[in-house]
């Protein structure tokens, strides 16, 4: 969840395209790429994260590129149309095609692709393997 936002809740939007940031390992030797087009939550960012770190011990270091701050409201059930738009239920980040979502260095690379491959299972998309 972002500490300060401009408004509370947010448009829906499309995620057509492709990215224009974030297209190559900056920080890491090792990257994992999306594919295709996804709404992340920031739950989702979590179990992947967590998975990486498992890999890492602690030789290895991990960066994520990415940040849920696109609000998403949902209104409870069986509640009729109508009366407005419902409240912010969670957060999610708008990823496209070719966006390095997470980065790691520190660890062989054999062990990196095995740590990236368990991590892309958490997520929503299909994702590859990149190096610097």
């Amino acid at each position: 969840m972002p500490k300060k936002s401009k408004y509370r809740k947010s448009h829906k939007g499309r995620r057509g395209g492709k990215a224009t940031t974030k297209l190559s390992v900056s920080f890491g030797s090792f990257g994992l790429k999306a594919l295709g087009s996804h709404w992340i939550t920031a739950r989702q960012i979590e179990a992947a994260r967590r998975a990486l770190t498992k890999y890492t011990k602690k030789t290895g270091k991990v960066w994520i590129r990415i940040f849920p701050d696109k609000p998403v409201t949902q209104k409870g059930g069986e509640i009729p149309m109508g009366k407005g738009k419902g409240s912010v239920d969670h957060y999610v980040c708008v990823v496209k095609p070719g966006t390095v979502m997470f980065e790691m260095d520190g660890i062989p690379e054999d062990q990196a692709k095995e740590a990236m491959a368990s991590a892309g299972y958490k997520l929503p998309i299909k994702c590859q393997f990149v190096k610097k």
